[in-house]
C-alpha cells in the first residue's frame, strides 16, 4: 500500500444537504448553521502592561511557536509591554502585508500562555469547546487565500472589525463539533509524520549523492588504486597516478550580464538564468552549449548548474569556460563545495579568483574522466528519480490534507 493510501479513507456523507448562501463553501449539512465571525469570538485585548508575562510567541507558517525574550537575534523589541497576553485556545490572525506576501499561512492556534504581538488580531472564541473546529474552519479559509479577497480594492491589511463581518458554518451540536477536530487533529498528524519522513528520506539521498560524486571524484572508481597522501585538508588522498591542482589550470571564469527586466519574457528561444536559476527567456544568449554556471551572489551562491542550451546568464552568475570534459569538472566543482568560499559575513558572495584558486583532485586520462562521468550519471538519473518520486508523495499528501480539511469542516464529509 502507498504511504496516500495509509491515511486515505472511504468517505461517509450526509443524508440531507442545504445551500449555505457562502459562495466559498457551498452546501453543508442541513443541521448545520451559519453565523457571522462575531456571534462566535470576541477580540483579545490584554496588553501586557506590567511585562508580568515573559512567554514570547510568535506565529510562524501556520504554527504558534515559542521565541527567546532575551535574544538578540530578529527583530525583537526591547519593551514587551504592548503586546497581547493569550491563552490556550485563543486563535491568532497575521493580518498584514496581504498586498505582498501571498505564500504565508496566516491563522495559528494557542496552546499556551504567553504574549504575542498585538500587530496580530487575536480571537477569543466564545464557547471554548469550539476552538480547534473554528481553527480549522478559519485555516481553511486562509489556505483558499479567503483573507486576500476581503475588503474593496488592494488592500495592506485587515483589522478586526472587517474580520469580524466574515460568515462562517458551524454544526450545531458541540460534540459534532469535537469529533470533526479530533478527526482532523489525527488525521493531519499522520499525513504530517509522511510528509517530515519523506523530506528526512530526500535529504539522505541528497547527502549520498554529495557522499557518491566526492568519492568518485577524489579516489576513482577502481577501490584497489594505490593512494597517496596529499597536505588538502579535504581531500587528505587520492589515487597515486592522479595530482592535486588548482582549478585554475582546468577552467576560467567571468560574470555575466546584466539584462533588463523588460527584456525577460515568459517564453522565448533562449533562457535566462540569474544565480543558476532560471528567471524567463529572451532573444539573445552570452553562453554557448554545454556551459556551467555558478551561483555568484545571494541565496543560490555557490549552486552549480550545467546548461544544455545557448542561455543568458545575469550578472549574478559566473559562466565557466572549461579546460577539460566540461561534465567532469562539473563534477569537481560539487566536490569542491563552493559555498566554503563565501566572502562576505552579509549577503553571500564568491568570487572567480577564489574558486580558481582552490585545489581539486584530477584525472588526465580523458578515458577515466569519461568513466567517472557516466558513473555518476547513472548513480545521478537513479536517486534523482527516487527524489522526485518523494517530492511528487510530498506534494500528493500536502494537496490531499487540504481537501480533508476542507471536506470535514465543511460537511462534505462526514466523521463516523
Amino acid at each position: 500500500m502507498s504511504c496516500l493510501g495509509m491515511v486515505v479513507s472511504d468517505m461517509a456523507v450526509y443524508e440531507s444537504m442545504k445551500e449555505s448562501g457562502i459562495e466559498w463553501i457551498g452546501k453543508i449539512p442541513a443541521t448545520w448553521k451559519t453565523h457571522t465571525l462575531y456571534q462566535l469570538v470576541t477580540q483579545v485585548k490584554n496588553k501586557n502592561s506590567d511585562l508580568s508575562e515573559q512567554n514570547l510567541l510568535s506565529l510562524s507558517y501556520g504554527k504558534i511557536k515559542r521565541k527567546d525574550i532575551n535574544s538578540n537575534g530578529g527583530l525583537l523589541p526591547e519593551s514587551f509591554n504592548g503586546y497581547n497576553i493569550i491563552e490556550d485556545g485563543n486563535i491568532v490572525l497575521r493580518l498584514t502585508d496581504l498586498q505582498n506576501d501571498h505564500t504565508s499561512l496566516r491563522v495559528g492556534r494557542v496552546t499556551e500562555r504567553g504574549i504575542i504581538t498585538s500587530a496580530y488580531t487575536t480571537l477569543r472564541p466564545i464557547i471554548k469547546d469550539s476552538s480547534k473546529y473554528l481553527y480549522y474552519l478559519l485555516h481553511c479559509f486562509d489556505i483558499k487565500k479567503g483573507f486576500y479577497g476581503m475588503g474593496s480594492g488592494v488592500r495592506q491589511g485587515l483589522n478586526y472589525d472587517e474580520v469580524k463581518e466574515l460568515r462562517v458554518i458551524m454544526p450545531s451540536s458541540s460534540t459534532e463539533q469535537s469529533a470533526i477536530a479530533a478527526y482532523l487533529d489525527d488525521q493531519c498528524a499522520k499525513i504530517d509524520t509522511l510528509i517530515s519522513e519523506a523530506k528526512a528520506s530526500i535529504e539522505e539521498y541528497k547527502k549520498w549523492k554529495t557522499s557518491l560524486i566526492f568519492e568518485a571524484v577524489t579516489k576513482g572508481l577502481d577501490p584497489q588504486s594505490n593512494m597517496k597522501p596529499t597536505n588538502d585538508f579535504k581531500i587528505k588522498s587520492i589515487p597515486s597516478e592522479w595530482n592535486l591542482i588548482k582549478f585554475k589550470y582546468l577552467l576560467s571564469v567571468k560574470s555575466g550580464e546584466m539584462i533588463k527586466a523588460e527584456d525577460i519574457e515568459d517564453s522565448g528561444p533562449f533562457p535566462v538564468y540569474g544565480g543558476g536559476e532560471r528567471i524567463g527567456y529572451c532573444s539573445s544568449y552570452n553562453t554557448e552549449e554545454n556551459t556551467i554556471l555558478i551561483g555568484r551572489v545571494g541565496a543560490r551562491c555557490g549552486c552549480i548548474t550545467c546548461l544544455s542550451q545557448k542561455s543568458w546568464a545575469t550578472d549574478n552568475a559566473l559562466i565557466v569556460k572549461c579546460y577539460a570534459n566540461y561534465k567532469y569538472l562539473y563534477y569537481l566543482l560539487l566536490a569542491a563545495n563552493l559555498n566554503d568560499l563565501n566572502v562576505s559575513n552579509a549577503q553571500p558572495l564568491i568570487t572567480g579568483t577564489k574558486i580558481k584558486n582552490s585545489y581539486t583532485a584530477f584525472t588526465d586520462d580523458p578515458k577515466e574522466q569519461e568513466k567517472i562521468v557516466e558513473y555518476l550519471d547513472s548513480k545521478m538519473i537513479d536517486i534523482d528519480s527516487i527524489i522526485e518520486s518523494k517530492n511528487a508523495l510530498i506534494t500528493d499528501l500536502e494537496l490531499y490534507k487540504k481537501s480533508l480539511i476542507f471536506e470535514t469542516v465543511t460537511g462534505k464529509r462526514k466523521v463516523v
